[in-house]
């Protein structure tokens, strides 16, 4: 019964500080939000030194226990990749032998498009997939405005035009019905992988095929050191994206894996958001949200950790050993439109 006790108290201790040190933080400027990661992530459940049953998939060579101080397994096997966990050339060798192709997405519409795009496609062009065949697709208002960009070998550029919507809501929203739609008609006949962007972002490190997987998600940068009860999941029972509770927190700036299973991932998320439509009813954020839902329902068989994501403005963290897409500074107040 005392040790009952003992582990109720200590238990109690460890929440009673948690919320404390994330109160601080919220009070405090924004300079020492760092102090986030000293909350403890979860740990991988296999035992120590045991791999993934993966077979003959390259991700069966992944080294859980290079990293001891972070998350490297999920509950349900899928791993969690960081730094020092793979072999860079080893992968980009194992995909090379199955001719893997990849096409990026990226929406860059009204002003968006003068303030990020040639950044993100100069900063793509340096680390994204170089050593595989890639197709970027620039969805745009604009097309006449895309930057003539050079590119490497086996890279190519195709621009669509979307339509102008009068709320950056309904542009990201909508962008899961363009993608599942294009996927459909083109993307599925020369690409087996779908990457899909945010384009206020810059590469700045590898992101390369260790990344690829049949669905594939990232630990939003905010959350992944938070307890589960401080995600912001979409909690009205009105929306086809509540969720009670969830595995982690994803971040949609950043989503893929097959053609296939990204058809189906925006396909599914387009059909929920227009069902809240008909319902008068608007997810908490929006198109993230309903990502959630969908990972949470159909679990990814890889996630990425926030090194494939970052943001600087939170500042140090002793985990984040590598950045490899970082978050462009937010220009909310003279970009985005809303009426």
């Amino acid at each position: 019964m005392s040790r009952i006790i003992y582990k109720a108290k200590r238990l109690f201790e460890f929440a009673f500080c948690s919320v404390m040190l994330l109160s601080i933080v919220y009070f405090i400027p924004t300079s020492v939000r760092y102090l986030e990661g000293i909350i403890p992530m979860d740990q991988c459940h296999l035992a120590p030194g045991e791999k993934l049953k993966l077979g003959d998939n390259i991700d069966a060579s992944l080294d859980l226990w290079s990293r001891g101080d972070v998350q490297t397994c999920t509950t349900w096997g899928a791993p969690v990749i960081w730094e020092t966990m793979f072999d860079p050339d080893n992968y980009d060798q194992a995909h090379s032998r199955n001719h893997s192709s990849v096409t990026l997405t990226v929406f860059a519409v009204g002003r968006y498009l003068d303030a990020y795009l040639e950044k993100f496609l100069l900063s793509a062009e340096r680390h994204f997939m170089v050593a595989l065949p890639v197709t970027y697709y620039v969805f745009t208002d604009m097309p006449e405005k895309v930057p003539n960009i050079a590119l490497g070998a086996r890279r190519s550029l195709k621009v669509i035009r979307v339509p102008t919507y009068s709320r950056w809501q309904d542009i990201s929203m909508m962008r899961m019905r363009t993608i599942a739609e294009v996927i459909e008609s083109e993307i599925r006949h020369h690409s087996q992988y779908v990457f899909c962007f945010d384009v206020d972002q810059v590469f700045v490190g590898r992101f390369g095929s260790e990344a690829l997987g049949d669905t594939v998600a990232v630990l939003h940068a905010y959350y992944y050191h938070r307890p589960h009860f401080m995600y912001t999941y979409d909690h009205n029972p009105r929306s086809r994206a509540y969720m009670e509770t969830g595995d982690f927190y994803y971040h949609a700036a950043v989503f893929g894996g097959s053609w296939q299973s990204v058809r189906n991932m925006t396909r599914t998320c387009y059909l929920a958001i227009m069902e809240d439509k008909e319902n008068q009813v608007e997810a908490l954020w929006h198109d993230e949200s309903h990502l959630n839902k969908y990972l949470w329902v159909h679990k990814p068989s890889k996630v990425l950790s926030p090194e494939y994501c970052w943001c600087g403005d939170i500042g140090y963290r002793a985990d984040i050993q590598k950045a490899r897409l970082l978050w462009a500074k937010k220009q909310y107040d003279t970009l985005r439109v809303t009426v």
